[in-house]
Formats: structure tokens, sequence, C-alpha cells
């Protein structure tokens, strides 16, 4: 387009406005108005920190309404430890709560970021599902060691939606992988 040369300056003027009204509107449409973010503190997870982060950002490309991210000072709504059991799950309300990461599974063969994943799947209010299929994420330790899946299947995604989406009240509750284990 050959605009005259007077002219020029107002139409640059007209299109960077125009882009300072769009893009900050453009960038906050990817993000629900009503997403919850849940933060988690993974400084003593030891050798499990990376997978923690990668398990949480499984969960963040698959699900809208809540968003887990890292806490950047003050209180955590989700603490990830590392010891030596297997891993577990302490829930105390809907995106609240412990996770450690079991050094027993990994030294079984469980891969560290499903591992993550699913424990998050309980702070997200999922319960186990011991289906043994490696599609179902929260069929955990039951699915078996060469299981690597850590994406949530479309009822999980579904139900964490529903939850986040709700307010769902969840009752505090432990979720243990060892008593699979045993068998």
């Amino acid at each position: 387009m050959n605009l005259p040369r007077t002219i020029r300056p107002v139409v640059g003027l007209l299109i960077a406005f125009l882009v300072a009204l769009v893009v900050p509107a453009a960038a906050g449409a990817a993000v629900p108005e009503n997403v919850r973010v849940v933060t988690y503190d993974a400084s003593q997870a030891a050798e499990f920190r990376d997978a923690v982060d990668a398990g949480a950002q499984v969960w963040n490309e698959n699900v809208q309404n809540v968003r887990l991210e890292p806490a950047s000072g003050g209180a955590a709504d989700v603490v990830v430890l590392a010891d030596d059991g297997w891993p577990r799950a302490e829930v105390i309300g809907l995106g609240e709560g412990r996770v450690w990461m079991g050094r027993q599974a990994v030294n079984e063969g469980h891969d560290t970021i499903r591992i993550a994943a699913h424990e998050l799947g309980h702070i997200l209010g999922l319960p186990d599902n011991r289906t043994g299929l490696c599609e179902d994420l929260m069929s955990g330790a039951s699915a078996g060691p060469d299981c690597d899946n850590p994406k949530p299947n479309p009822d999980e995604i579904a139900e964490v939606e529903r939850n986040f989406a709700g307010g769902v009240l969840i009752a505090p509750q432990v979720f243990r992988e060892d008593v699979l284990a045993t068998r």
C-alpha cells in the first residue's frame, strides 16, 4: 500500500494504538480468568527436582482450570520431599499437601516424571485407579516399571477440570503405593 507522506504518521500511530490494545488482550486470552494457581516447593526434592518440574508441566499442558507453578518465596501450597521409601502424597485439601518422591520405586525401575505427575494428580484431587494400564496415569505402580507415560488420560483430565471448576472439597488423606508393591 502506498500512502501519501502526510498520512503515514497518522496510520503509524493508529496501528501502534491498536497493537497496544490487542496484544495484552491476546496474551490474557490464553489463560482463563478463573484459573487457580497451585504453588509447589521442590527445594527438598533432591535429585527429583527436575522430574517434579516436568510432572507439573505435564499437568499445565493438559488442564485449563489449574496451573502448577514453583513457589517464589513464602509458603507453597504443595511441598515436595525426597526419601528412601515409596512415593506417596498427603492431601490436605484440593491443591494442598505434601508429596514424597520415593527412591524405592525409582530403584525398582519406575519413571521419575510419571511418579511426579501421578503424585501431583492426587494433589489435584485424583484417587488411585489401579487398572494396570500404562495409559492411566493414576494406575501408578500397577502399570509396572516399564511404563513411562506421565500423561493423564482424558477422564483424568476431565476430573481435574471439574474439581477446580467446581471448587470440590477433598477430605485429608494419604495415598501410598507401597501397599501394592508388597503384593
